[in-house]
């Protein structure tokens, strides 16, 4: 219950900074976060998953920019190999693992991996994860995971668990 609450609450907070401060959008905000808490909380989802703690907080926010960060990178690197008369690149798909447990944080970790531009989540399976890579670097597990998983992992798994 008290997740659902400071979820409630951590929508209608992101609501008002996106549409505004006028009664008749805040009214609307309330609503539609309203049905979104009682959709996401009422069957026990994943979204329970979530650890609303000021270290998992900061962690999320830290997170953001981690995850901005390696994107702008991402894209720089796969900009410049594609301008080169020979494109630079060494693709194949690299088997990772995570260490995260949390469903939700495991689906983040694939998504955000997915959107860094130069790698593709193939498949999960448990703590596997398939990642086609653009360039690979590293074909045993330990180093692939280094480079890929754990700038991303070590926050999630304060955020989630």
């Amino acid at each position: 219950m008290k997740k659902g609450i400071l979820f409630f609450i951590s929508l209608l907070i992101v609501w008002i900074f996106l549409a505004g401060t006028s009664q008749q959008e805040i009214i609307i905000g309330i609503i539609v976060s309203l049905l979104l808490t009682i959709i996401f909380f009422s069957k026990g989802t994943i979204f329970s998953e979530f650890n609303l703690n000021p270290k998992a907080i900061f962690y999320f926010i830290i997170y953001i920019f981690v995850f901005l960060w390696e994107l702008v990178k991402s894209s720089f690197d796969v900009a410049s190999r594609v301008v080169q008369p020979t494109i630079p690149i060494n693709p194949g798909i690299v088997k990772v693992k995570t260490k995260l447990k949390s469903r939700l944080g495991r689906i983040i970790l694939a998504n955000s991996i997915t959107l860094t531009p130069g790698t593709l989540t193939v498949e999960t399976n448990g703590e596997d994860y398939y990642i086609h890579w653009i360039d690979v670097t590293s074909d045993d597990i330990d180093g692939a995971t280094k480079q890929i998983v754990s700038k991303f992992e070590k926050y999630l798994e304060v955020i989630f668990g």
